[in-house]
């Protein structure tokens, strides 16, 4: 059942360009992009954050099947439904914390993002690093 769940809460998102700044992977993240000592300071900050929001929707999810009917057809799809927005919750709020990373990122770095995405086949996330925002003229 929480299988067939999953696949539900893939929809749309599975060819992106992720982090995974709340996953296990942090010094590989640290390796890979260089990070300077203050970005480690909010990567850590931001991935403390989204481990505490993950954890209420984890509940709300245990609360969910603890509670919900799952004897028809039409209380599953309910059950599923209801499953997938929470999914989504989760989702979104670590694609954010990716996101805030990203925008603190220099140009190298981001470049490196960027190149990484490329080969692996995936979307990068858009943002514009204060890095790069730096760099920029203003037209006027």
């Amino acid at each position: 059942m929480v299988l067939v769940l999953s696949l539900f809460s893939l929809e749309g998102s599975a060819q992106e360009c992720t982090l995974d700044i709340g996953g296990k992977n942090s010094e590989i993240l640290i390796k890979i992009f260089q990070l300077k000592e203050s970005q480690i300071t909010q990567m850590k900050t931001w991935s403390a954050e989204l481990a505490a929001a993950n954890k209420a929707v984890e509940d709300d999810i245990q609360k969910l099947f603890d509670s919900h009917p799952q004897s028809t057809p039409e209380e599953l799809a309910t059950l599923a439904e209801k499953y997938n927005t929470l999914q989504k919750k989760m989702v979104s709020a670590s694609r954010e914390a990716d996101k805030k990373l990203l925008i603190i990122f220099n140009k190298r770095q981001y470049d490196r993002y960027l190149q990484l995405c490329n080969e692996a086949i995936r979307l990068p996330i858009k943002v514009i690093p204060i890095g790069v925002s730096d760099s920029l003229v203003d037209p006027e």
